[in-house]
């Protein structure tokens, strides 16, 4: 798989950032 973290963020963490956003938001 190699190193997930090559992006930055893995598309799960990306999606869990977005959800904690939309929460707060």
């Amino acid at each position: 798989m190699g190193n997930p973290k090559t992006r930055g963020f893995t598309l799960i963490e990306l999606l869990v950032v977005i959800a904690i956003i939309g929460l707060l938001a």
